[in-house]
């Protein structure tokens, strides 16, 4: 049986019909249409279904809808404001950082996650924030280089 379930997604309720146990993913792309974040591996491994869990960056394949509650979901779509790419989202572009595209969507969300808490992280700390998320093209330097970008990118909106 399906139930009524309001998630707040990129700052919109929405009221979606799905069973309890419904992955959060399967809803997002399914019943939104939100396609930027992607069926990886189905065990919370690869990254590529993230998205911004309140401020963190969380899995989405195996999270039971029900489960969400009041919390505030941000997709890749909804990083954009106005029309206008989220710094992190222009960073990745203008670096160049990807080659098929797979693991872009938990590459960026992960990225957002990180510099929304510590707006100037280490090497240590991006490395350690993106393990998560797998790349099997070989982007990891552009990856690297667009996060330092999206760093910069950040700073000056700050200021």
């Amino acid at each position: 049986m399906s139930d009524e379930i309001v998630l707040t997604v990129n700052g919109t309720p929405h009221i979606v019909q799905a069973t309890p146990d419904t992955p959060l993913l399967y809803v997002l792309r399914n019943e939104l249409g939100l396609t930027g974040l992607q069926f990886g591996c189905g065990e919370e491994t690869c990254g590529a279904c993230m998205v911004l869990f309140g401020n963190q960056a969380k899995p989405s394949c195996k999270l039971p809808v029900s489960q969400v509650g009041r919390t505030r979901i941000t997709t890749l779509e909804g990083l954009m404001e106005a029309g206008e790419y989220h710094p992190v989202q222009r960073a990745f572009l203008e670096e160049q950082a990807s080659q098929c595209g797979y693991c872009l969507n938990g590459m960026i969300i992960t990225t957002a996650a990180l510099l929304g808490k510590t707006p100037h992280p280490s090497d240590v700390q991006i490395r350690q924030a993106l393990d998560g998320n797998l790349c099997r093209c070989g982007s990891h330097l552009r990856i690297l280089r667009a996060v330092r970008r999206a760093e910069a990118l950040l700073s000056l909106v700050e200021n």
